[in-house]
């Protein structure tokens, strides 16, 4: 993610007359020691007649000493630079153990060579006065220097300073002001009398604007902007000479490049020496501008390139309206918390105490933008074997043809805050809410706790402790126990209303509960009343005349949904027969289904009763909010969703292992698309949820929860994969055919057992059935039953166990034989990562769009698919070879009339496969890039409750990319074993893959194999026997740092992978020239565990 920058600085000195000058010493060459690399240099000076010479001064600064044999009218210095702006992280530094906390006192030897550096000025009043107050107490030494620097930048306004010279420590604190340089000296001065040895920096400053502004803190520069800047280093040992700039307070990056490093700043001036007195016009110029910028996530396209990809996007709306495909685009992106990356919530588990509030906030903003007077629903999500508990779902519905459902948000309560609502507060509701659905009052009940249960519970306790504190391992019912026994068994928990539509769905009706007991007891739990009612304490029925809710058929046709006065105005209801079942006699006149309230924190929530039509429960809803307007009572309804209905729209916020998830509501065109996505990227930024994620060692993995897009129809019946299923069968085998498709856009679990693998992954036969499955599918135009896709390709679109749902082309809910919710004419493609930015989902989606307008025109139907056997998990999983096979899908669609652009997914393949580094020498050029590795699920181990089965991430794969290479000559070698290099096409250029163990878990393939660490490249030279040059990849920190967090942002995750890079490193001495072994497998990949290891 480096920035080339072009600096160009111009100091200029016109004199009113020729006058002689002496010797200029110029300090304006980036020092040996700048960790920011500068990629070409240049120093031009005038008048051309003069002599230059490079010399070094006692602190190892370039100086380069100017004589002027003739006088001269004029001096201009000019400098042209070009320096690889990459991040590095300045607090990554190791400290020796007694440097570890400030203050500590230096080693005598390091006392002596560092006497220049602690020299320090007669104490003045404010000076000592300001020393004094700085805290000795021992801290760790980055936060001592971290609030030294803060302090200092926050006591000391900066100000520009044209006079030459250094202010006094004692007069900058009396004005409370100066330059950087006077900055940098009183902070030199104040490090010095701590007993730290600190030298005086002058250099230059470069600062861009960043392409993200930050959520808190400032956001720096508005213009990429450059400057001649002074600050300060201490050295550390250990560590070395640490820069910290006293003028912003922040430690010395990237943006800072050194010039001169003195003890004193009179010998770090940028130009010093004499002249002959006379008159001088002094001006200073100096500009930065970028002139090469690699791809990144965070601005992955400039203004004229997104202007080009809307435009198209706008031209396949036009083909797929002019081709009645009516496409509509929904998904699932998923989101991770900023603030705490480390946490279980956001890397594994599915519940945590965060997600609920992030995501509530979330979906506020969301229902504010798209749905203010739409209908908010907290509901039960998924509920998976070994969770004790059900997940959350946060909806929203509105309907689509803009009525309102809910008109006053002030009625909808707020999570966060007590109301005072109790048990009596929940009868007096449901009874309103009884009295406007014109049913009786009395059928209203209180629900209580299974005393029974609760007591036997507590007998069962140990003797030595108290149901208020049990002592139990298990956390849930630990809580459960002491919640119950703080309350009392007698208290009202809830209040139940009897309530459903008759038989014939044309009336509500209601009546008693008739239970064994008095009292209604609540089944034991944590879930809310609703889920908790003794339904199996009820009278018997017969099967054959059980009350059944049957979901509506979508693919029948709906009539519009009834005004909101219509909803407002309730008929008469089902007479209540209140009549109490004899023995064995079938109860088929009860009412079994319930609306329940149930305070809860003071706040006041309605379990929604199940419905089959979205019309009766709109009316419910109706009925709900004018009593909480009576009331003056916010309400929460949670309980059963809405019917599933096209005629309302809906989205929804739910939590994942790892994630929060959102699953938004369907995109009929591209400007619909583009809004939706690029709202909901930004809104999930300002609730501090964010799309990048990233490993311990600083690797980018999205957010681990996937982007699944989801393609369809506004109805099933409007499902261009049911009306034309040779669209289905194009996309499948185009997406084999062009393995780029299923590997530049997916997570890094990839392979046979990962979640949604390819057809063709470790499931050889299932082409050649895939293929008679295509012979059976209808041709264009065709009548075609909508089950026939569904039977035809259901048992093929799996993964090796089965799943449905774990499948690259997932049918789930095209034409499901499972029931209604299943026959929607949904596509899910379950392939695709979360992408960091917003604009690079929608060039993912643009893609796929422009697929689908072309295989409407055009089928692809090969007569045959791709065998690629072991070449996908050899030449496939390198980028080299997928950014080729991408081309020719760009170079098709162009030919089919959408002209994509390669370099529209350039910041897709830099995402999917950041460079490690590159090295030069002799005019060949190696280039080192993170590539593909399957992660393999391995055997079923023992657990508590079950079994489980973990994954192996333990190996990795680099791409190495060699252009200029004869290889009649020179071998590239890893480790020592040769490297099977593959001809790309081009002259000189080879492309091979390094597969390697990064670490060694217990548990993985191979547990005996160890690290490969570091993998040391050399370019030998097959006629010298000797290395002519190479590099190094560590696949650890290489000073043995182990880190304990993961990286907060992507500015340290970049600086973590490129420390383990280094551009020197090569095997030294005469070298053996090994035979270059081919495995017949893998013909382009080096297993170095094929091979003895050397660290063994």
């Amino acid at each position: 993610m480096s920035i080339h920058v072009a600096l160009h600085h111009v100091t200029h000195y016109r004199y009113d007359r020729a006058v002689e000058l002496g010797p200029q010493i110029v300090r304006l060459r980036p020092a040996a020691h700048s960790r920011t690399r500068i990629l070409s240099y240049a120093l031009k000076v005038l008048p051309e007649q003069h002599f230059i010479n490079w010399q070094q001064d006692p602190q190892g600064n370039y100086l380069a000493r100017l004589v002027f044999p003739e006088k001269t009218d004029e001096l201009r210095i000019e400098v042209d630079l070009v320096a690889e702006m990459a991040v590095f992280n300045p607090f990554d530094f190791f400290l020796e153990p007694y440097a570890e906390k400030i203050p500590f006192r230096y080693a005598a030897d390091e006392q002596r060579e560092l006497a220049p550096y602690l020299e320090t000025l007669p104490l003045t009043p404010k000076f000592a006065a300001y020393l004094a107050a700085i805290d000795r107490t021992p801290l760790p030494a980055v936060d001592f220097l971290v609030g030294l620097n803060q302090r200092l930048a926050a006591d000391i306004g900066y100000l520009i300073r044209m006079e030459p010279g250094v202010q006094t420590p004692e007069f900058t604190l009396e004005n409370a002001s100066g330059s950087c340089r006077d900055s940098a000296w009183l902070l030199v001065q104040l490090l010095r009398n701590l007993g730290l040895a600190a030298r005086f920096v002058s250099g230059y400053l470069i600062q861009l604007t960043a392409d993200v502004k930050a959520l808190d803190g400032p956001s720096g520069t508005e213009v990429d902007f450059t400057d001649l800047h002074a600050w300060c280093e201490v050295y550390l040992p250990g560590a070395g000479w640490i820069g910290l700039d006293a003028t912003s307070g922040l430690f010395a990056g990237e943006g800072h490049i050194p010039l001169a490093c003195s003890p004193d700043p009179s010998s770090a001036a940028p130009i010093s020496g004499l002249v002959e007195p006379c008159e001088c016009e002094f001006t200073h110029e100096m500009s930065v501008e970028r002139i090469w910028e690699a791809p990144r996530v965070t601005k992955p396209y400039t203004e004229e390139q997104w202007l080009a990809i809307q435009a198209l996007g706008r031209q396949i709306d036009g083909d797929l309206l002019a081709d009645d495909v009516r496409l509509t685009m929904g998904g699932e992106p998923t989101f991770v918390s900023i603030d705490d990356p480390d946490g279980a919530e956001w890397n594994t588990a599915a519940l945590g105490p965060d997600k609920r509030r992030l995501s509530a906030e979330l979906f506020q903003r969301m229902r504010k933008h798209y749905a203010p007077k739409g209908l908010v629903h907290f509901g039960q999500g998924k509920w998976y074997p070994g969770e004790q508990l059900p997940r959350w779902s946060l909806n929203c519905y509105w309907r689509r043809d803009g009525e309102p459902i809910w008109h006053n948000s002030a009625l909808i309560a707020d999570e966060q805050l007590d109301y005072g609502a109790d048990g009596v507060l929940a009868g007096r509701f449901l009874a309103s809410v009884a009295e406007r659905l014109k049913l009786p009052a009395r059928f209203v009940f209180p629900a209580f706790e299974d005393n029974f249960y609760y007591l036997w519970r507590e007998g069962a306790l140990p003797q030595n402790v108290t149901a208020l504190d049990p002592r139990l391992s298990d956390e849930l019912e630990r809580e459960r126990l002491r919640k119950v026994f703080s309350q009392g068994l007698d208290k009202v928990i809830g209040q139940v209303l009897p309530l459903a539509r008759t038989a014939a769905n044309d009336r509500w009706q209601s009546g008693r509960w008739y239970l064994r007991d008095n009292h209604c007891r609540l089944v034991p739990g944590d879930s809310p009343l609703g889920y908790r009612l003794p339904l199996a304490s009820q009278p018997w029925v017969t099967a054959a005349e059980y009350p059944f809710v049957h979901p509506t058929d979508p693919n029948q046709d709906l009539p519009e949904l009834p005004s909101t006065a219509q909803l407002q105005r309730h008929g008469e209801p089902a007479p209540s027969a209140e009549r109490l079942p004899k023995i064995d006699e079938s109860a088929d006149w009860l009412t079994r289904t319930a609306l329940c309230a149930e305070a809860r924190e003071g706040r006041l929530y309605l379990f929604m009763p199940p419905l089959e039509r979205v019309e009766d429960y709109l009316e419910l809803v109706a009925a709900i909010e004018a009593t909480a307007e009576e009331l003056h009572c916010p309400v929460l309804l949670e309980g059963y969703e809405p019917p599933a209905d096209y005629r309302l729209s809906n989205f929804r916020v739910t939590p994942d292992p790892g994630v929060i998830e959102v699953n938004v509501q369907p995109s009929a065109t591209w400007d619909e698309l583009v809004e939706r996505t690029e709202f909901l990227y930004e809104e999930a930024r300002q609730t501090r949820l964010t799309t990048e994620k990233f490993m311990i060692d600083g690797r980018h993995t999205g957010t681990g929860g996937g982007n699944h897009f989801v393609l369809g129809g506004a109805t099933p019946k409007d499902s261009p994969f049911l009306r034309r299923p040779d669209l289905l069968r194009s996309l499948i085998s185009y997406w084999h055919n062009h393995p780029s498709l299923s590997y530049l856009f997916s997570g890094l679990f990839i392979g046979p057992t990962s979640q949604a693998p390819r057809v063709d992954e470790a499931r050889n036969d299932a082409l050649y059935e895939l293929e008679i499955a295509f012979a059976q599918m209808p041709a264009p135009g065709e009548e075609c039953p909508p089950w026939l896709v569904d039977r035809l390709l259901r048992n093929l679109l799996i993964d090796v166990t089965g799943n449905t749902h774990r499948a690259e082309f997932c049918v789930d809910k095209l034409y499901s034989p499972d029931g209604a919710t299943g026959r929607l004419g949904l596509l899910e493609l379950r392939a695709f990562e979360m992408p960091p930015h917003a604009r690079m989902s929608l060039t993912q989606q643009l893609l796929l769009r422009a697929l689908v307008a072309r295989f409407w025109r055009e089928p692809y139907a090969p007569p045959k698919l791709a065998r690629w056997g072991t070449e996908l998990h050899d030449r496939f999983l390198l980028p080299h070879f997928i950014e080729q096979d991408f081309a020719d899908v760009i170079v098709e669609l162009n030919a089919a009339g959408y002209p994509l652009r390669a370099e529209w997914f350039a910041a897709h393949l830099e995402f999917r496969f950041p460079k490690v580094g590159d090295y030069a020498v002799s005019g060949i050029e190696l280039e080192l890039r993170q590539a593909l590795e399957p992660w393999h699920v391995l055997g079923e181990e023992g657990a508590v409750g079950g079994t489980v089965r973990y994954v192996d991430s333990s190996l990795e794969r680099l791409q190495v990319k060699l252009s200029g290479l004869p290889p009649q000559r020179y071998l590239l070698t890893c480790n020592g074993i040769p490297v099977p290099l593959q001809p790309t096409g081009r002259i000189g250029e080879f492309v091979a893959g390094v597969r390697y163990r990064a670490w060694q878990p217990a548990n993985c393939l191979q547990p005996t194999i160890e690290v490969h660490a570091p993998l040391v490249f050399d370019l030998l030279d097959t006629w010298m026997q000797r290395s002519l040059g190479g590099c190094q990849y560590h696949v650890a920190h290489p000073g043995g740092r182990n880190y304990d967090s993961l990286p907060v942002n992507a500015n340290e995750a970049e600086s973590r992978r490129m420390a383990r890079f280094f551009r020197l490193g090569h095997s030294p001495g005469k070298l053996p020239v090994p035979t270059v072994v081919v495995n017949d497998e893998l013909p382009m990949t080096l297993d170095l565990r094929r091979f003895p290891n050397k660290n063994d």
